[in-house]
This record gives structure tokens, sequence and C-alpha cells, in this order.
């Protein structure tokens, strides 16, 4: 059996996978925000809840909304702070008395699709997260591709490529958390789409509701995320020019607007080297369960 944690910023999700990927138990809590050690014992008090629901021991994935070092062993990047500098995995592996294998969350939805979703059966895998922040993940063959310096797929904090007049201000406007100017999470996260409709219209509203709106014929928010499409289109454009995957998959709440797959594929292909590009897009199949999968999968087959 293998059991997968999900940790996020506001919930802490366990899944318990068969061999054949059939789910035998699954259950959330709230993040202990904050607090390192909380974190920990509600990691492990899942773990144990699993075993003890399903009657077997499990091996242990975890997915985090950051990285190990490779040079430290400890995490880094991570948006729950808390988490920053300990050596997370040997404290999990020590409270449970096994290895503990530690990705990044977005690495773990490329693993999840790569291994039983909207990717199966492809070599190399570009997975994007595009919900309040943006982040991508790759795998290879099945497994994380983290690089030599353990930020593979750290896509959203380059550049938006071939900016436009107003992505220029756009950018001056509004900076990156990470301390840059520019970068693709600002333009294409959930959270850059309501700031676009918001400098276009004067009022600010979630990300569905802009869509309702556009559904509804208005102009404002067709525009919004006409605009967001292109920006899309050229940051995964980026992405192909530089490793060209077999698949690109996409999570997060902004992954469940339909019409993205429909216009963005022909929109990439004027930004592909050559203009040539049969790169599919495809939706997560297991949704906003894709992370926790993934993390279950870090031990495979």
């Amino acid at each position: 059996m293998r059991i997968g944690i999900d940790l996020g910023g506001t919930k802490v999700e366990v899944i318990a996978l068969a061999n054949d990927g059939q789910e035998l138990f699954r259950h959330r809590i709230a993040t202990p925000r904050n607090d390192y050690q909380q974190t920990l014992e509600a990691i492990a008090g899942l773990v144990r809840l699993a075993e003890e629901q399903t009657g077997q021991p499990g091996s242990v994935g975890v997915g985090i909304p950051g990285t190990l070092s490779p040079f430290t062993g400890l995490v880094k990047n991570a948006n729950s702070t808390w988490l920053n500098g300990q050596p997370m995995d040997k404290h999990l592996s020590a409270i449970l008395a096994r290895e503990v294998r530690l990705a990044n969350d977005a690495n773990c939805l490329a693993v999840s699709e790569a291994t039983d979703g909207a990717a199966a059966g492809c070599q190399t895998v570009f997975a994007v997260i595009v919900g309040t922040g943006c982040g991508a993940g790759v795998a290879i063959n099945g497994k994380v591709h983290a690089g030599r310096n353990g930020i593979s797929g750290e896509w959203g904090h380059n550049p938006l490529p071939w900016l436009d007049d107003d992505e220029l201000r756009f950018r001056a406007e509004v900076p990156c958390y990470c301390g840059k100017q520019g970068c693709i999470e600002t333009f294409i996260s959930g959270t850059g789409f309501a700031t676009d409709y918001a400098r276009l219209s004067g009022n600010a509203l979630k990300g569905h509701e802009i869509m309702a709106l556009a559904q509804q014929q208005d102009a404002t928010a067709e525009w919004a995320i006409a605009r967001y499409e292109m920006r899309l289109a050229k940051s995964l454009a980026h992405a192909i020019n530089l490793f060209d995957p077999d698949v690109i998959v996409l999570g997060g709440g902004m992954s469940n607007v339909e019409r993205l797959y429909q216009n963005v594929p022909p929109l990439v292909k004027q930004w592909v080297f050559g203009g040539e590009c049969a790169t599919p897009i495809r939706k997560a199949i297991h949704g906003d369960s894709s992370g926790v999968r993934g993390a279950a999968w870090l031990w495979p087959q």
C-alpha cells in the first residue's frame, strides 16, 4: 500500500492507494499554520489513521509547497514559510520509523498524471498548477525530475515572454512576491487573472465570477479571459521551446475553465519556434486529488 500526503496552506490531505491505484482511504484536516512541530504531528497522525483504517502498513510520500535543497537537505522556497530551513524528510522519517520521500506539490501532480492520469504512458510530462499561485513540475518516465538545484519546473518565476506594451506596464504595477517583476505567476495565476480584470474594469471579482460574466457575453470579462489565454499560450510556448514535453497537463482552479483547451493550443503555435506544435494540453484527470495521489506514487511500482 502507498500513502500520500498533500500539505497545503489550508489543508493536509492523506490518501491510501492499493498497488493498482485503487483508493482505499482518504481524509483531510486543517493545516496547523505557522507551527512546524504541529505540522509534523498532523502528518504522522494522518499516516497512522490511514494504516488503522486499512489494516495495513504503507510507504509514505509527501507533497509540499516548496522543495528540498540538494545542497543543505533543508526545505526551501515554501510559501508555507514555517517549513523553510527544516530537514522535514528526516524529521518525518524519525517519527514514522521509515523512509519518507518529499517532493514539490507540482512535481507530485506531474507524477500522478503520468502514472494513471491525463499523461499516462507519456515519457516527458510538464504539469502546471494555475491556482492562487502558479507552479509547474516535470515527470520523466513517471518519476519526478527535480533537477540539480531542486527547482526543475519553477517556470512561474521566469519572466513572461514576448511582453507587449500593456504587459510592460502590468509588470511595473504588480511585482511578484519573490521580489522580481514580470514573473509568469503574476500574469497567469488565478490571482493574476483577477488582478488584470480589476485593472480593466475597476471592479474586484473572483475568477469564477469573471468567467460567469464572460459566459453572459460581458465585453470586459471576455477581454480579460482572451488576454489570459494569450499569456498562457506564450508561457507554455516558452516551456515547449526549452524541452518539448510530450504532453502538458493543467491543474489548479484555472484548469477548470474549459475553453482554455480549445483556444490555447492554436495560439501556442505562433510562439513556438518554427510555428509547428502538436503538444496536447489536457486537464488533470484526478483534479485536486492529483497532488495527494502523486505523493503516494513517489514510491513507484
